[in-house]
């Protein structure tokens, strides 16, 4: 039995992905938990924003704006009770980029690496956007906008997204 179907019909072809069961709750766990050591025991990797890696593949490749809402609300919640930053600030930004990437994901063909990249740093971008203007507006916290930091963390975790979702592709049912 086939587990992936076509989106479109027509010349362009979208699959939307299934994967075996646990597979996405087990990943979330499992980045929740190294992005909440990562502070503690390798400080100079507290660039990397695993959740929000996991949150952008996992929306690409189900391509349902409902399921990426969904996925990228509980992620970001429980990395900010995981973290020591306000309850919701990581939940709001992530539920946004869980949503824009189910639904980005059901227009486009994601699979390329080429095309990940520049998904990834859009989306590592606009989330921290979404951060900053939330600390800004709702929490009264001077926040720059841009940092070179902010940059390099952009390619770093692009490039890291682009590794990760490869490896993940295999959780996918065939």
């Amino acid at each position: 039995m086939n587990d992936t179907y076509e989106l479109r019909s027509g010349d362009t072809h979208i699959e939307v992905h299934r994967f075996f069961p646990g597979a996405v709750a087990g990943v979330a766990i499992i980045t929740l938990i190294l992005q909440a050591s990562f502070p503690v025991y390798l400080p100079k990797l507290d660039i990397l924003d695993l959740p929000l890696l996991i949150t952008i593949y996992f929306g690409l490749s189900r391509r349902n704006p409902s399921t990426g809402l969904l996925l990228g609300t509980f992620i970001g919640l429980l990395q900010d009770s995981l973290s020591k930053t306000p309850i919701g600030l990581f939940g709001i930004a992530k539920t946004v980029i869980g949503y824009l990437a189910s639904s980005i994901g059901a227009r486009l063909d994601t699979e390329h690496p080429l095309a990940r990249f520049a998904l990834t740093a859009a989306f590592f971008a606009l989330h921290q956007g979404i951060v900053v203007l939330v600390q800004k507006l709702l929490l009264a916290q001077p926040q720059p906008w841009f940092t070179t930091r902010l940059l390099i963390a952009c390619i770093v975790n692009a490039i890291l997204g682009v590794f990760l979702y490869h490896f993940l592709d295999r959780l996918r049912k065939s």
